[in-house]
């Protein structure tokens, strides 16, 4: 690996070497504008020395950005001084140089990670490339098919939706676990990755209700008011079609039947989790036939502020009826693309059996 590609690669680490290199940098980099400016202010007047403020800004931690803005100011605002009289232009630029020192410091120190912006931004980044590689259904048999889709409140990138899916080495048992977090978009973020990265250790491992028990365990040790979750666990067995719905609090799944062409509603629905020590879990359970399909959801899909949850489900079984009379490809972004827009996270997941 060459030298800039390490010397990229351990700053992107964040590490206090690194930070104290890039400090080492920016502050050659000054002190040789300096040396121009205080030979020619003309070649580098003190407006040229804002981009070593942008520079730090993007580059260095608060506790090394400070050093370097005090060299900024102190060389930049020195050669001012050295080059002349202070007219009005030049005090007007003095002022200008100090109040933007003194906002870019203001804006480094609210970074809640404690890294530059491009490190926090591109944290986040990874945190939502996992989230959403955890909720990758792995590749199917054949006659067997699902797809999901998903969008965060406002238009975000980061929800408190999210799916958690595992298939057997025998590729015969499928388990899915569609989750809706309290809150929702961006604020959601943290804790969905959070409770994701616990049911991505938990599934497969145990039966549909003591995974949901043992989900419901960890939300309680989280003891914030805001650490519960609605909940729904899908088993399928996919070489005979039978099926196990369990439902901790979420909207109840609809199963597809092809005979006469509707979506049927199954009654599971129990407790969120994170609520109580015991929550009630309740499970339903079917075979799926060639040609039919389940179908799971989160409530930002069917509620509202101007209906109610049974008149959202009537609508989604009307829209969901539609969306599949096209064929089943691509139903679950079709439902969804009939959402109206809304303040909450919203998710569809359809499991299809081909005939």
């Amino acid at each position: 690996m060459s030298l800039p590609a390490t010397f990229v690669r351990e700053w992107r680490s964040g590490s206090w070497d690194s930070q104290r290199r890039v400090l080492v940098l920016l502050c050659v980099g000054v002190l040789l504008a300096g040396l121009v400016s205080w030979t020619d202010y003309q070649k580098l007047p003190a407006t040229t020395y804002f981009v070593w403020l942008l520079l730090g800004m993007l580059t260095l931690r608060f506790e090394a950005l400070l050093p370097l803005t005090g060299l900024v100011l102190v060389v930049g605002l020195g050669a001012m001084v050295r080059a002349g009289p202070l007219t009005s232009s030049r005090a007007a630029v003095a002022a200008t140089l100090l109040a933007s020192a003194a906002l870019i410091l203001y804006q480094s120190s609210r970074q809640r990670s404690g890294l530059p912006g491009p490190l926090s931004e591109a944290l986040l980044a990874e945190l939502k490339a996992r989230l959403q590689a955890q909720g990758t259904v792995p590749a199917l048999p054949a006659g067997w098919t699902a797809q999901s889709a998903m969008i965060a409140s406002h238009g975000a990138d980061y929800a408190g939706d999210f799916l958690v899916a595992a298939l057997s080495d025998d590729e015969r048992r499928l388990e899915m676990v569609l989750v809706d977090v309290c809150g929702k978009g961006v604020a959601a973020g943290p804790q969905a990755l959070h409770f994701a990265g616990a049911l991505d250790g938990l599934i497969g491992a145990l039966p549909p209700q003591e995974l949901m028990r043992a989900a419901n365990r960890f939300l309680l040790r989280q003891r914030s008011e805001e650490s519960f979750a609605t909940a729904v666990h899908v088993l399928v067995d996919l070489a005979d079609g039978c099926w196990t719905v369990t439902s901790a609090g979420h909207p109840p799944a609809l199963r597809y039947d092809a005979a006469a062409a509707t979506w049927r509603l199954d009654g599971a629905r129990g407790t969120a989790l994170g609520v109580v020590a015991e929550p009630e879990l309740v499970s339903s359970s079917g075979t799926l036939a060639p040609g039919e399909a389940l179908m799971f959801y989160t409530d930002g899909v069917v509620e509202s502020r101007d209906s109610d949850l049974d008149e959202g489900i009537g609508w989604l079984q009307r829209t969901a009826r539609e969306a599949v009379a096209r064929g089943f490809a691509g139903a679950a972004q079709r439902v969804l693309d009939q959402v109206s827009r809304g303040d909450d996270d919203r998710a569809v997941l359809i499991l299809h059996r081909a005939t």
